[in-house]
């Protein structure tokens, strides 16, 4: 182990609670306040009706992004929201610091309309590499971590996501065709064959902790955005599952990966849904 990842390594295990205790205070703090209690005013549409933010995404993230930066010196933040604003922040993911990928509220169309099921998530990496991830499901207060080599934990306890049932219809998450190209279709619809029982997916996050517990098989994904796949993608690799793109390698958080992309319960169930979206 070199240097900085030693560096890294002291860091979580020092600092660990301290990253879980910012996140369950952004949370009370900017979010659960506003759950079920959003004025029309803070709610806005960024590329589209269905791509939303709140205040509470807003507010949360800054809370964020100010405590994990000094908890961390040297490390940066990218956030969903401020990458909004300002796309060139995005290229510090594949930089040489340590990165903090931070989705406020991830699920905020589900917050808007008062369902509990959006969650907050973090992540640590460096140089493409994910080090630790938080998931937090505030409505439920449900916290999962990981920690690269050290396992996945939900509330304290051990995941395992397993294998599933032999000759069960593998359950899978899918995106909506709105966010798809024609391409990504054209793949995604190779999942509605025997064999398969695809639905739309919800909160990425929680998608991917459904995973990470064996109550879901797979997910397939068409988009990129770290924010939303960092902290679930070790989760999901913690707990025993495994992640392919259309190319056939792992998801790299960096980018430039073969869409759409799997993440699985295990090795095998995500190149057998690999070749369902390759048919």
């Amino acid at each position: 182990m070199n240097e900085e990842t030693e560096t890294i390594d002291e860091f979580l295990a020092r600092h660990s609670a301290d990253v879980e205790e910012a996140v369950r205070k952004a949370a009370a703090a900017e979010i659960m306040p506003r759950f079920r209690r959003l004025a029309e005013h803070e709610v806005d549409r960024k590329s589209g009706p269905h791509d939303l933010v709140t205040d509470a995404d807003r507010l949360a993230e800054r809370y964020l992004t100010d405590t994990l930066g000094a908890l961390l010196p040297g490390s940066v933040v990218v956030g969903e929201e401020a990458v909004h604003a300002n796309p060139a922040t995005y290229e510090a993911i594949r930089g040489d610091a340590p990165v903090w990928i931070v989705d406020p509220v991830d699920g905020t169309r589900q917050f808007v309309h008062g369902d509990p099921g959006f969650c907050t998530l973090v992540a640590l990496a460096r140089r493409g590499v994910l080090l630790a991830s938080w998931t937090y499901a505030p409505a439920h207060d449900r916290l999962a971590t990981a920690v690269r080599g050290a396992g996945a934990y939900l509330d304290g306890e051990r995941l395992r996501s397993g294998a599933p049932e032999p000759g069960r219809p593998l359950k899978v998450a899918t995106s909506h065709p709105d966010y798809t190209t024609e391409d990504q279709k054209d793949a995604l619809l190779g999942l509605w064959t025997d064999g398969a029982a695809p639905r739309a997916c919800g909160s990425a996050g929680l998608e991917y902790l459904a995973v990470a517990r064996g109550e879901l098989d797979a997910t397939a994904f068409s988009w990129e955005a770290a924010w939303d796949h960092a902290a679930g993608l070790l989760l999901v690799e913690e707990a025993g599952g495994a992640h392919l793109t259309l190319a056939g390698s792992p998801f790299r958080v960096t980018g430039g990966n073969s869409l759409p992309f799997t993440a699985a319960r295990d090795a095998a169930t995500a190149q057998r849904v690999l070749d369902l979206l390759t048919a």
